[in-house]
């Protein structure tokens, strides 16, 4: 048995870190295990959107229309499901259908935005305190439309989504060739949500990873989570390839390989992975001056200084991190029929990630309904950079006995 320690978090991606960062600066002693590399997870390889304008959940009203739409058209189709018979993903898809509802729209969006202007501050407050060259940029992001019906949808989003406080703005054909010169002439139309940013994840992952470190952080790479020894509503034993661990306080921020490394605490944890893409190039000729996303085909492009990285796919129940070359290149294609780009592209990195996806689209963030010393933080689905930070400060909170500076109760893991 080894020593006791005082925090230790399972995961070692946005979120794992941001919690280590929080918790070391309150004073607490962390040890950070991750299976394989802390900070090389899925969160390294993503768009680097921060985006607190996301407020509506994944699951809302119109998705599985669309869902069965895109699906008809796979050649282009940005949503993928895999075939199974498994009870816990035909469990999964139907609580998602159900919460595919106005009503878990507006039980979202409160804590989405509140969780989500939290995070961006605190990333803003984090490159800014610790001097972080992650290719951080307060830009927007910029949705760019070639249809009509599209940039009108676009529109309406925007509508709605700044009647919660969110600044935005809509931009016609003239303006959106002026503000972004990489755009095609037939991009008719745009929209600005002027309060997000983006950065290199990877960067950003690596440059927290040494700051954790720093402040005096016990990383593990390599240490891989086998089971869980309970008694009298506290872990009492945490099993892993490094041998067994006892923890005064213990986080779980596993993203999408929670339910499994949890399979010993009998709880119903419902994440299903979802895979998607990206591949990253040198930078080009016209570089994109703003982090975007192209409408129809919901392609994320992120410029980070040297290089420039696309972003697709949401591919539910796929565990595998083999990215899918026919993949790669449909989003490839896809960003030439917005952008300018050159004719051959210097490719650095193709990536395929998890992220870890509840039915309703909401995190899963408070303390476990059966363990006094564990707190879950995970099932962030495509946010889990953007929130990381402010999950990261409320976890630290929350531990500490705090009243945590979001309120958690939409988030517990009982919901479900």
């Amino acid at each position: 048995m080894k020593s006791k320690h005082d925090v230790l978090i399972i995961g070692g991606g946005p979120v794992g870190l941001s919690c280590a960062y929080y918790l070391l600066k309150s004073g607490r002693r962390v040890t950070l295990l991750d299976a394989n590399e802390i900070g090389r997870g899925s969160g390294s390889g993503n768009a680097g959107h921060i985006v607190p304008s996301h407020i509506i959940p994944l699951a809302a009203p119109g998705v599985v229309t669309s869902a069965l739409k895109w699906m008809l058209d796979p050649a282009h189709s940005p949503f993928g499901m895999k075939v199974s018979l498994d009870p816990n993903y035909l469990s999964w898809l139907l609580k998602f259908v159900l919460a595919c509802s106005e009503a878990n729209v507006l039980r979202s969006i409160k804590p989405l935005n509140d969780l989500g202007q939290l995070s961006a501050k605190n990333f803003a407050q984090i490159v800014a305190e610790d001097k972080f060259d992650c290719a951080y940029q307060e830009k927007g992001l910029l949705f760019l439309y070639k249809t009509e019906k599209a940039f009108h949808d676009g529109q309406h989003e925007g509508e709605f989504i700044q009647k919660h406080g969110i600044p935005v703005s809509v931009y016609d054909k003239a303006k959106i060739h002026a503000v972004e010169p990489a755009a095609l002439d037939d991009v008719i139309g745009g929209v600005h949500f002027t309060g997000d940013a983006h950065l290199n994840p990877a960067v950003f992952l690596s440059l927290l990873k040494e700051r954790v470190k720093s402040m005096g952080a016990e990383l593990m790479n390599g240490t891989q989570v086998i089971g869980f020894n309970s008694a009298n509503g506290k872990v009492t034993k945490i099993k892993t390839t490094a041998g067994d661990f006892e923890a005064e306080q213990i986080v779980l921020a596993a993203g999408a390989l929670t339910p499994s490394i949890a399979e010993d605490l009998k709880l119903n944890i419902p994440i299903q992975p979802a895979r998607g893409y990206s591949t990253t190039m040198s930078a080009t000729k016209t570089m994109p001056s703003h982090a975007l996303i192209l409408g129809e085909r919901r392609v994320a492009v992120s410029p980070m200084g040297e290089v420039l990285r696309f972003t697709g796919r949401l591919e539910v129940g796929n565990y595998s991190m083999e990215p899918n070359p026919v993949w790669i290149q449909r989003i490839e294609n896809s960003a030439r029929e917005y952008l300018r780009l050159d004719e051959k592209l210097d490719v650095k990195e193709t990536w395929a990630g998890l992220r870890p996806t509840t039915p309703d689209g909401m995190p899963i963030i408070g303390k476990s309904p059966q363990h006094s010393n564990l707190i879950f933080a995970t099932g962030h689905a495509m946010l889990g950079l953007s929130l990381g930070p402010g999950t990261g400060q409320v976890v630290a909170e929350l531990l500490n006995g705090q009243e945590p500076a979001v309120s958690l109760s939409p988030m517990r893991l009982d919901r479900f």
